[in-house]
């Protein structure tokens, strides 16, 4: 099977965040605010996790839309960095 183009692929963002009970919240809290639909535009992946962070990749278009339904989440659920490359998202 032939590959994609670059232009043709999917813009991906990847996004730092740290919180308690993130592989349940992280979900609910998007699902609530922008619905199926949304989500499933956001095509949002959980690369990797610990304790208290996860970096999940999500489509460029829709990065403003997942810091939004994060922050309106009643637990405490924040995005600390957002970068275009996993090694961007290394501390400084």
């Amino acid at each position: 099977m032939k590959s994609l183009k670059p232009s043709f692929r999917e813009k991906k963002r990847y996004l730092l965040v740290r919180g308690n009970n993130l592989k349940e919240n992280i979900a609910k809290a998007v699902k609530d605010f922008i619905g199926v639909l949304g989500m499933s535009e956001a095509s949002m992946e959980t690369i990797k996790f610990g304790e208290n962070w996860v970096v999940i990749s999500a489509n460029r278009n829709s990065v403003d839309k997942i810091r939004a339904s994060l922050s309106v989440w009643p637990e405490k659920i924040e995005v600390e960095r957002i970068s275009g490359t996993l090694k961007g998202l290394r501390v400084k």
